[in-house]
């Protein structure tokens, strides 16, 4: 202010210690002193000035420029540059294979520099991914990538079973190497458990070969698509036997480690942004208002969009924080009677789930009682109804329950968040659980012995003479009709209500049904489903993975399709971050229910005795214990120490005493959280307290004239 000089000096002069101990954060900042001097002589190197660049600053960065890069340092460009020099200046110095040691260094840091940036444009559908992101945001994104991920995730796993179990196969059919097929006769088994009649010789409908090609049987049974074909005890090269049935086993283990770690490495970065932001309710609204908006959006409509998301989503906090006050203020009486309407609704959600997993039951023992029916006693829609009732059921079981819980949830009186959550919640267990109760009742059905023959054997034989490959077709069934029913959806049921809606938008009936929403959870349950059957079935049905494949690659540009010209983004929309976690979170558990019949059927159901590589073995995880047996005794020691007790109680323990830790670093992590946000609402005081003072100084300034 110009009428006032003086007000420098004396507004702005050394407060009196009074004047400090006024302050809000005075006792936080005594607290802290000691660890922020600590720190600040920790950082003094970095953070002297330039023109005091001196001797510290030489001998604190020295020993850090052979490691790092100077861009990562904090600096100026002035700085950069004089530590550019004193790197030339240190070269001068050294000996030959130092400056070779460096030269490489950076040669090689540029050279994976380069390769990061040469790998991104070979990213598969890299251009449409960012495309969509433009015009739909990341939310949407995150579906199409997640997508992208079970493609490479399935290439991989097919080419993991075909490296261990087909490669060496087709050498040795197509004589391509000096090798022979190893067939070792059957110990101890009787000639009934061997016999095995794939078709019925005669005259062969037309249809048939639809009907083989949509179920699995017929000629794709005795085709390498299915366990059945992998009759071979091993295959011998000329200075070793490669033991196919080993081979077998482990590359459904390596399949299923190698998904378990890279979902796991996946979502790991998902986790840390969702505990970054799992901030109070204040925090929430603050970066919805100023850090909410996606700008990878270049589309108006979309941008509209995103601000009624935006909308949507600042209303369903505030109607969040009025169910809270609601809970808060209510009675013991309304408190008893919300409890007990919610434990009736979901004791109907429970009637709802059984009722489906009864379906499936019933139509799944129905159906293998029928189908192995002569082929000319029935039509061509009866017996393709009869193969794919199990699918056929399943699919409207997953059609009509999502819409009762929807409905149900309404009553439940729960926040907005928590009713999506709990409702996603409900559908995945649906049609994840689906699955696993038609792998166990094709189980029941596999060990249900009636006669003398299952009792010798160990399974029905004689409906299930080679049950892993009739497993494998029903796994098979499943996924060509998941497929089918998304085609026919985005054909005949997308397409023809984009056309009502556009060119009879003044019928009411039109205007009330409206545009389909491209709704991302519906959309990620449904591709879960399908990975979901690609892990149960890839162990049934080797090249299972490869189907998946090419049917994840046609999903891509139908779903891309139709959201470009027949659909519209949903108004709820997802964060990238918490979309991508989510999507993982969902594809885990998907996983962690794929592991528990495979490892019934492996260990605790007897291998089939007319096909595959496990004829000579009991059941299939039989073939680990055999292997072990061959190795040396040292090394079978050390195996049988590492499976025994004496080492898996302490392992166990040691595991405990981690896990302990962790959780209390996390703890004390999650204190000094706490302990920050208070700060930073202290420093927003003395902000406030310091902002009055200056304003009452100002005043008593201005008032001082007047008076005199």
């Amino acid at each position: 202010y110009p009428e006032n000089p003086s007000l420098d000096s004396s507004c702005f002069s050394s407060p009196p210690v009074n004047f400090l101990q006024e302050l809000p954060s005075y006792r936080s900042i005594a607290r802290r002193r000691t660890n922020i001097l600590t720190r600040d002589k920790q950082s003094s190197i970095l953070l002297k000035p330039t023109d005091s660049y001196g001797s510290n600053l030489e001998e604190g960065l020295t020993d850090n420029l052979n490691s790092q890069s100077i861009r990562k340092y904090a600096l100026n460009i002035s700085e950069k540059r004089r530590l550019r020099d004193i790197q030339e200046t240190q070269m001068k110095y050294l000996s030959e294979w130092d400056q070779w040691k460096r030269y490489s260094s950076k040669s090689w840091k540029r050279f994976l520099e380069k390769a990061r940036e040469m790998t991104t444009h070979l990213e598969l559908w890299r251009n449409d991914i960012r495309s969509i992101e433009g015009k739909f945001g990341t939310g949407i994104q995150s579906y199409f990538s997640f997508l992208r991920f079970l493609v490479l995730l399935n290439l991989v796993i097919f080419l993991i079973i075909f490296m261990l179990v087909l490669l060496p196969i087709l050498l040795t059919k197509y004589k391509i190497t000096n090798s022979s097929f190893v067939l070792i006769p059957f110990k101890d088994t009787d000639i009934q458990c061997t016999e095995y009649p794939i078709s019925s010789s005669g005259l062969i409908y037309f249809y048939s070969y639809i009907i083989d090609l949509l179920s699995g049987t017929g000629f794709l049974e005795e085709t390498s698509l299915f366990y059945g074909h992998y009759t071979i005890d091993g295959v011998k090269f000329q200075n070793f036997t490669y033991d196919l049935p080993l081979a077998y086993l482990l590359s459904a283990i390596v399949y299923l480690a190698l998904s378990l770690i890279w979902i796991v490495k996946r979502s790991v970065e998902g986790f840390k942004i969702n505990l970054i932001r799992s901030e109070e309710h204040f925090q929430s609204y603050c970066n919805k208002i100023f850090a909410g908006w996606d700008f990878c959006i270049t589309n108006r409509s979309t941008a509209d969009l995103k601000h009624s998301s935006l909308r949507y989503e600042l209303r369903a906090d505030l109607e969040e924080e009025r169910i809270r006050q609601k809970i808060a203020e209510r009675t013991s009486e309304e408190t008893i009677r919300i409890y007990s309407l919610r434990l009736f609704l979901n004791c109907i959600v429970l009637a709802v789930l059984v009722a489906c997993f009864y379906a499936i039951y019933i139509a799944t023992i129905f159906s293998q009682e029928h189908m192995k029916k002569e082929i000319d006693k029935m039509v061509f829609g009866e017996n393709l109804l009869i193969l794919y009732l199990p699918s056929i059921v399943i699919t409207l079981a997953n059609f009509i329950t999502p819409i009762i819980f929807a409905k149900i949830i309404h009553y439940e009186d729960y926040s907005p968040g928590f009713e999506i959550r709990l409702t996603i919640l409900r559908c995945v267990f649906m049609r994840l659980a689906t699955i696993c109760v038609l792998v166990f009742t094709l189980g029941s059905k596999i060990t249900s012995c009636e006669n003398s023959t299952c009792e010798l054997c160990g399974y029905n034989q004689k409906l299930y003479p080679c049950w892993e490959t009739q497993v494998g077709q029903e796994m098979y069934k499943l996924m060509i009709f998941d497929f089918i029913i998304i085609l026919a959806v985005t054909l005949f049921v997308d397409f023809p209500r984009k056309l009502l809606v556009t060119y009879c938008s003044s019928w009411k009936l039109i205007q009330c049904w409206g545009q389909q929403e491209f709704a991302i959870p519906d959309n990620v349950l449904g591709i879960v489903y399908g990975q979901t059957i690609c892990w149960i079935g890839a162990f049934f049905s080797p090249l299972l993975p490869a189907i998946a494949t090419l049917k994840f690659i046609i999903i891509f540009y139908v779903k891309e399709l139709s959201l470009l010209y027949t659909c519209r983004p949903s108004p709820r929309q997802f964060r990238a971050s918490n979309s991508n976690f989510f999507f993982l979170l969902v594809l885990l558990i998907g996983l962690c229910l794929a592991i528990i019949p495979l490892t019934i059927s492996m260990s605790r159901i007897p291998s089939s005795k007319a096909c595959g590589p496990f004829t000579n073995y009991n059941t299939t995880w039989e073939v680990i214990p055999q292997t072990v047996s061959t190795f040396p005794s040292s090394l079978q020691s050390l195996v049988h120490g590492i499976t025994s007790e004496a080492f898996a109680v302490p392992f166990f323990m040691i595991i405990c005493l981690v896990m302990f830790y962790f959780i209390a670093l996390a703890g004390a992590h999650k204190r000094v959280v706490v302990q920050l946000r208070e700060q930073l609402s202290l420093e927003s005081r003395d902000k406030r307290y310091l902002i009055q003072k200056l304003t009452e100084a100002q005043r008593d300034m201005r008032n001082q004239p007047a008076k005199t």
